[in-house]
């Protein structure tokens, strides 16, 4: 048995160790954060290729050369919205082979091996790492302290395709939801606003037509942890419409659908709306059916499919959901649904391109009762990535 001295000498000691290893695991996490500073958004070291984003790709001399040699009439005639290096801009959301299929002549498979092989050789440095990450959000978010609940973060950072009058129009639509509801609404574009502090203090984020690869690695990891472990998403049109994701997750799994593309002849038709359950908490209070005109997206494949929880879908007899020679039906087409993440609640509609739509009367209450629920006010809740009814006395508002 120890000696009581050498007792207290060996809990010191441990002591002492645990307080050095602390201190050691603290001066290596700054360290790592020092040494990202700048380069941690998710691409900023990933080597060049056709699937690069446009605008990566334009910022750097050496992979703008490769691409005028291998492709010179590539960028030919383009408008500056697809060509713009500085965000918002197209680049952001295109890839080579999006470009080529936007000018309609899409590229044989060699032609982008070649390019494959001459873009990988451009070395990534640090001087393109900080490059390809400067329109990521780092600092301070410089949101409030605290905030009243029920609260709804609004997030509208855009680097790829801003629609100004979407987003003027859905910040507005918002403003009078939480004005009727009570609820505390914060605004912002700073994705630096995703970390687990400023998260803590809000039952929904709300992402209004953000378009672009928007939040450094921590961010993301950040947004995930607070989605996953019972917060709430809300999203709608734009936020769902790039033709290209960097992120997975939340294409895949956060959104649940892949947009594939909008008939552009003509751009915006009139489509009968059908409500999968007019009894259903989110949709109670609509009709059956409505007709409206929208920008109509098509999705790659059903959310239904991998477990959503659609509230309304379109009848494709009733418009044309084709664009060109592409053929955009989907059969099964809803164009708002819910689904569960972890323990965490998403919320999606695709309505939203036209502003005159957010103040059209089935279109707000849907916004409303979906962010709602999103944020908790429904009878159900998520656990372990199922719907389920909430206990007795749950808030159902």
């Amino acid at each position: 048995m120890l000696s009581r001295t050498r007792l207290i000498v060996t809990i010191a000691s441990e002591a002492a160790l645990g307080l050095l290893a602390a201190f050691g695991a603290a001066h290596a996490s700054v360290s790592a954060a020092a040494s990202n500073a700048g380069t941690d958004c998710p691409e900023a070291r990933t080597p060049y290729s056709s699937r690069t984003m446009l605008m990566d790709l334009l910022i750097n001399p050496a992979t703008r050369s490769v691409l005028d040699h291998d492709l010179p009439d590539l960028l030919t005639g383009l408008p500056e919205l697809i060509t713009s290096t500085a965000p918002p801009s197209f680049s952001a959301i295109f890839d080579v082979s999006s470009v080529a299929n936007f000018k309609k002549t899409p590229l044989t498979a060699a032609t982008i091996a070649g390019l494959d092989a001459h873009l990988s050789a451009v070395p990534v440095t640090q001087a393109a790492a900080l490059a390809r990450c400067a329109r990521y959000d780092e600092g301070p978010s410089r949101l409030p302290a605290a905030v009243r609940n029920p609260s709804v973060l609004v997030f509208s950072k855009v680097n790829g395709y801003r629609d100004v009058d979407a987003l003027n129009a859905g910040a507005k639509a918002l403003r009078m939801i939480g004005a009727a509801r009570g609820w505390t609404m914060v605004f912002t574009e700073n994705g630096a606003a995703m970390n687990d502090t400023d998260l803590s203090h809000f039952n929904v984020v709300v992402w209004n037509n953000v378009s672009g690869d928007v939040l450094t690695i921590a961010q993301r990891d950040a947004f995930r942890r607070y989605i996953e472990h019972g917060g709430g998403f809300a999203a709608f049109h734009g936020s769902g419409g790039d033709p290209i994701y960097d992120w997975d997750w939340y294409a895949d799994t956060l959104i649940g659908a892949r947009f594939i593309g909008h008939p552009r002849s003509p751009h915006f038709q009139a489509a009968v709306v059908i409500v999968e359950n007019p009894e259903d908490w989110v949709t109670r209070g609509l009709p059956p059916t409505w007709t409206m005109t929208e920008e109509w997206y098509s999705f790659k494949a059903s959310p239904r499919l991998t477990g959503a929880h659609v509230l309304a879908r379109l009848d494709e007899s009733s418009y044309d959901p084709t664009n060109g020679d592409t053929d955009l039906h989907m059969g099964d087409h809803p164009i708002a649904w819910t689904r569960c993440v972890g323990d965490g609640r998403s919320f999606y509609t695709a309505i939203g391109h036209r502003p005159e739509n957010y103040s059209e009367p089935h279109v707000k209450l849907l916004l409303e009762r979906g962010i709602a629920w999103a944020a908790g006010q429904g009878p159900t809740r998520c656990l372990n990535g199922k719907e389920i009814q909430r206990p007795r006395g749950g808030r159902s508002s």
